[in-house]
């Protein structure tokens, strides 16, 4: 009889019993906003602001309503303004080309390789097109980012990271967020840590970051920012910065304090579970692993592999083969958008031009969500599943 899955790709670890002890605490006092505190008081969002800091090595750090906002802001607090072309990632989630949108820009989508990552030769190309790169790090996956800060730098091209599947990550020993001009994290309940939802911003520019503390609605108490620039850098920005009120709350950030505490912990579980879901993929004929750079440190929180140049007939076939058995899997290569799997041809807002190599790659990337919930064995099991079906329809075809 054929092996089962049986557990939940949605279900996430509950919350550290320290952060609800500091959630229940905040709701106990009454004081959600961050700017209510009482004397000699320190907020939960300041204090988690200064610890994400420290944590990824940034000078200034700002928290916010979503990892969307936060793109949104950084776009803002650098320059772009509605009409600007703003280059960023083919295979991405529509957070990211929707921020672009949201302050008036328009996406100029660059290629994506079969590494999953940005194609750096079609960035170099398109590089005077724009001034700013919105860059994700699409399901975790980071481009070698020396070569594409000096493609950048050599441009004259602002990089924003989309953070938000590489909270915890690294490439050369740097943290992911901080080689460009801004990082931007999620913390969204499928994301590295969980408040539901919720957002970082770190810089070390004291111009943008003051520019984002007013964005998000700081109004003039922007000195009780413990990550915050000095007062000085909003003598003539407080005067000229809109108010688009998007700031994290302290209930959000009492639950993510312990959890950030606890990051490096977890990326090691994820990854264990990566690399065994990585490991039974091995050697399926038909499937290629997705192989990982020596210079990267990942989060394995969830798991691509390529179905290279199937049909979408036998692409469907695996994924209804695997969820029969207790394994949901996601296609990128779908005509129709589902689920969060849309891609640059259905954002229809931008006027894109077709993109036949990376259309290829999209065709047949597969991806499935890690959580921590699953135990190795668990992993082993759904390797087990998918290696199965693959290799069965593959070898009918």
């Amino acid at each position: 009889m054929s092996e089962i899955f049986k557990g939940s790709f949605t279900q996430q670890e509950p919350i550290p019993e320290e952060g609800i002890e500091a959630a229940v605490a905040v709701m106990r006092s009454g004081r959600l906003h961050r700017y209510n505190t009482a004397a000699g008081e320190l907020a939960e969002t300041a204090l988690l602001e200064q610890e994400f800091a420290a944590q990824v090595g940034a000078k200034y750090c700002l928290a916010v309503a979503s990892g969307g906002y936060a793109m949104a802001t950084a776009l803002r607090a650098v320059g772009v303004k509605p009409g600007d072309k703003v280059l960023t990632n083919a295979f991405t989630l529509a957070p990211v080309p929707g921020s672009i949108a949201a302050v008036g820009a328009v996406p100029v989508f660059v290629g994506v390789t079969d590494q999953l990552v940005i194609d750096l030769d079609d960035l170099a190309a398109k590089g005077g097109q724009a001034d700013v790169l919105l860059l994700s790090h699409m399901r975790g996956h980071l481009a070698d980012m020396d070569a594409l800060m000096a493609i950048c730098d050599g441009a004259g091209v602002t990089v924003i990271e989309d953070c938000a599947h590489t909270m915890g990550a690294s490439w050369n020993g740097v943290a992911s967020g901080t080689q460009g001009k801004v990082g931007c994290y999620s913390c969204q309940t499928y994301k590295h840590v969980n408040s539901g939802e919720g957002g970082l911003f770190v810089t070390d520019d004291a111009e943008v970051a003051a520019r984002a503390v007013i964005l998000s609605g700081s109004y003039m108490m922007y000195e009780k920012h413990l990550a915050g620039p000095p007062a000085e850098a909003f003598a003539q920005i407080r005067y000229e910065t809109p108010n688009i009120s998007g700031r994290m709350d302290n209930l959000r950030a009492a639950i993510l304090r312990p959890q950030l505490r606890k990051l490096d912990q977890q990326r090691d579980r994820w990854n264990e579970r990566y690399y065994a879901v990585e490991a039974g993929l091995r050697d399926t004929p038909g499937l290629t692993v997705i192989e990982r750079p020596a210079a990267e440190v990942i989060v394995g929180s969830s798991i691509q592999f390529l179905l290279q140049g199937w049909s979408s007939e036998a692409v469907e076939d695996v994924l209804a083969r695997c969820l029969a058995r207790g394994v949901e899997l996601k296609w990128f290569g779908g005509a129709e958008p589902v689920g969060f799997t849309s891609r640059y041809d259905s954002w229809r807002y931008v006027d894109a031009p077709r993109m036949p190599e990376s259309d290829a790659v999209l065709a047949g990337i597969v991806d499935m969500r890690v959580p921590l919930t699953f135990s190795l064995q668990d992993c082993q099991l759904i390797a087990r599943i998918i290696k199965a079906e693959v290799s069965a329809v593959y070898q009918s075809a």
